[in-house]
């Protein structure tokens, strides 16, 4: 069974909670519908879809959650998900990025100076050469990448790479992209 085949099981709301109460440990459609909160009919229902589905084994009014099958299906799910894109160039330095990197945020902020200073590098290129931003834009800025704003602007000030001056902060440092690519 595909994941996408369970995800547009679970999309339903009915069947969600069937899922749900099965795996808090109800046993029948009558434990079901008192945890969902459901009525038998609609319970019996979802789980006559769950069972056709293979998600659910229903004997009489007995029920038993097919976990396995979600556990089959995540892991056949990573293993045929493309590799993640390289963050650099440098597979050292995407080595580092892809540890503290995840959907684009910053997970943590490395307590290494050196890990610490690859993904600052990375961090200050969302700003532009020549502009210079008051604290107000650099934190929305900063605020895509970590909810820590202050720190990462302190940090990105320490390391030289924004400078810091009546309000207003400023590239300074950091690898630019000076042809376009």
């Amino acid at each position: 069974m595909h994941a996408a085949t369970i995800v547009g099981l679970l999309a339903d709301p009915t069947r969600l909670k069937v899922v749900s109460a099965l795996a808090l440990g109800a046993g029948t459609i009558e434990e079901v519908a008192a945890a969902a909160g459901l009525p038998l009919k609609d319970v019996a229902l979802a789980a006559r879809r769950l069972a056709r589905a293979g998600l659910v084994r229903r004997d009489g009014h007995t029920l038993e959650l097919l976990t396995e099958r979600f556990r089959a299906a995540a892991r056949a799910a990573a293993e045929s998900a493309p590799a993640p894109e390289p963050l650099s160039d440098d597979p050292t330095e995407s080595a580092v990025l892809a540890a503290f990197i995840r959907d684009g945020r910053l997970t943590t902020v490395p307590a290494q100076r050196g890990k610490r200073r690859v993904v600052l590098e990375h961090v200050v290129r969302v700003f532009d050469v020549g502009v210079r931003y008051p604290e107000r834009e650099v934190n929305a800025l900063l605020a895509v990448w970590h909810p820590d704003t202050a720190a990462l602007r302190r940090y990105l000030v320490d390391e030289g790479l924004l400078s810091r001056e009546a309000g207003l902060y400023w590239r300074t440092g950091g690898w630019v992209d000076v042809d376009g690519r």
